[in-house]
């Protein structure tokens, strides 16, 4: 397995399609910050982030569901993050990459206003009240996605955790945010919308042991 990971960690460095965060204090700007669509995309579409992507199902499922958008998978582990890469480059899909870096580095990547939508899908719940900073949907991170999101750009959560989607409603609730969609039990629904329908390998063992899965749509204004 270490053999492996290794492997993955060497082939990462040669992909065309990630970015990897580089340890330097203090941290620099990515020299495409404000420049994705000029300079990477070559295109306006918008630009799509899933945080914490894990093997980047999610994000490659997307971009290929949506084409007219592009689509970035952000997670710290390579050795997940490489299956969504490699998945990406076989298809050869030119508006999906991915970025190993840490989330709340996402300031020094994305400029005002230049993300149109977030997707959140089966984080860690953290819920000990001593890592209320480290979950996603935290005061601390919404700061930081306020910072690159456009007006009106959304913020998906998918989760399986009861604890965090009822959390993230009390910090909606509490930050005065605009709520456009709240469903428990997503499957209990008729005619879901297709950017639910994937199933994430997470979340097919969620199902299998009878756990709903839950979905809030939100924005800041």
């Amino acid at each position: 397995m270490a053999k492996q990971k290794l492997q993955r960690f060497a082939e990462l460095e040669t992909f065309p399609n990630v970015f990897q965060q580089r340890v330097t204090f203090p941290h620099p700007d990515h020299f495409l910050k404000g420049k994705w669509h000029s300079d990477y995309f070559k295109n306006n579409s918008d630009i799509v982030l899933e945080l914490g992507c894990g093997r980047g199902e999610y994000t490659v499922y997307l971009a290929e569901q949506f084409p007219n958008k592009n689509f970035f998978g952000i997670d710290i582990k390579g050795n997940r993050l490489w299956r969504g890469a490699k998945t990406a480059l076989e298809k050869g899909f030119s508006n999906t990459c991915f970025m190993r870096i840490q989330i709340d580095h996402g300031i020094y990547y994305f400029a005002p206003n230049e993300v149109s939508e977030i997707w959140i899908t089966f984080p860690d719940p953290q819920p000990q009240q001593t890592r209320e900073h480290k979950r996603l949907t935290s005061p601390r991170f919404l700061n930081y996605y306020r910072k690159f999101l456009k007006p009106g750009g959304v913020i998906h959560l998918k989760t399986d955790s009861r604890f965090l989607f009822d959390y993230t409603r009390e910090v909606v609730a509490q930050e005065k945010l605009v709520v456009h969609q709240d469903m428990t039990d997503i499957y209990s629904y008729p005619d879901l919308a297709p950017e639910l329908l994937v199933r994430t390998t997470y979340e097919n063992m969620f199902l299998k042991k009878g756990v709903p899965i839950n979905y809030i749509r939100f924005s800041f204004s």
